[in-house]
């Protein structure tokens, strides 16, 4: 026989339970669901068109126990929620890059839910719109989650900065590429060789692996015997394009990746790659005044009794 404080009563246990946001929508919380873990991505920035730089990944927030929010930081505290309640999701869409070689892209937009906010991720700069504008910033990264890659025509290239605990900045340029965006996990990396985005974060959430927020790799100039386009960061981001004058690629969509920047003084640059908003339910074991104690020290030792 069970040892039992007092009287017997019912033990009330709910099923873990994870939901996947690919769009915005609602979170209706289990009755029994007191805090949640979290993934919070934000939209990808643009890619640089024009010899452009990478754009930044979405900012990257994570409560999961054990594992890394963006920007070298650890796991947030869990999200405090009420049972059987609703919560507005909103999944931020990638940016859109520029109309033309000349025209500035945009950044992604901001993902949020249980009081939230993942930071939308920084545009590549370029270089094309650095020269239209007569100097300007039009050339330099963009901030964000994320910070974007700057591009190689600029003589004090600028790349955008990251936010704490979202992500990293972007990369500077040195001809004959761009800079790599920034990524939840690394900056992007300086050009010279190579542009490549910054990687992101692998998350366990779902109960299979997966890396979001990488950013996208930084154009070049193909005038000489030089490689391609930089890699995008492992979790979505975009590539460089490697031929001259060649498009960026689009960041993936729902990780947050950077779109990669534009090749050449005609390439456009890449959309960045739409966020995601995952969270999970718990399992959890609640009673009322009395437990039964074996079933106590199982889920105290478990990590999920709620009393």
């Amino acid at each position: 026989m069970p040892r039992l404080i007092g009287a017997a009563q019912t033990v009330q246990q709910q099923a873990e339970q994870i939901t996947t946001f690919n769009s915005t929508g609602t979170l209706t919380t289990q009755p029994l669901t007191s805090q949640v873990q979290y993934v919070i991505v934000a939209g990808g920035g643009a890619g640089g068109g024009g010899i452009g730089g990478g754009g930044g990944a979405g900012g990257y927030r994570s409560s999961v126990p054990g594992e890394s929010s963006g920007g070298g930081a650890s796991a947030e505290s869990l999200a405090p929620v009420s049972g059987a309640s609703p919560y507005p999701v909103v999944v931020g869409g990638g940016g859109t890059k520029g109309a033309t070689e000349d025209t500035k892209g945009t950044p992604g937009s901001n993902s949020s839910a249980v009081g939230i906010t993942s930071t939308a991720g920084g545009v590549g700069g370029s270089a094309a719109v650095k020269n239209a504008t007569g100097g300007g910033t039009g050339g330099d990264g963009d901030p964000g989650g994320s910070g974007g890659g700057s591009n190689r025509t600029d003589s004090t290239p600028s790349a955008g900065a990251g936010t704490s605990g979202q992500g990293f900045a972007g990369g500077a340029a040195a001809s004959p590429f761009s800079g790599g965006g920034g990524g939840a996990s690394q900056t992007g990396q300086t050009a010279g060789s190579t542009a490549q985005g910054g990687d992101g974060v692998a998350s366990s959430i779902t109960g299979s692996p997966a890396t979001r927020a990488g950013g996208g790799g930084g154009g070049h100039y193909g005038g000489g015997p030089f490689p391609g386009g930089g890699a995008g960061g492992a979790g979505g981001g975009g590539p460089g394009n490697p031929t001259d004058p060649g498009n960026g690629v689009d960041g993936t969509a729902n990780t947050g990746g950077g779109g990669g920047g534009g090749s050449g003084n005609l390439g456009l640059g890449g959309n960045g790659g739409s966020g995601v908003v995952i969270i999970k339910e718990p399992e959890t074991t609640v009673a009322s005044s009395v437990w039964d104690m074996r079933v106590v020290f199982r889920q105290v030792k478990a990590g999920t009794w709620s009393s």
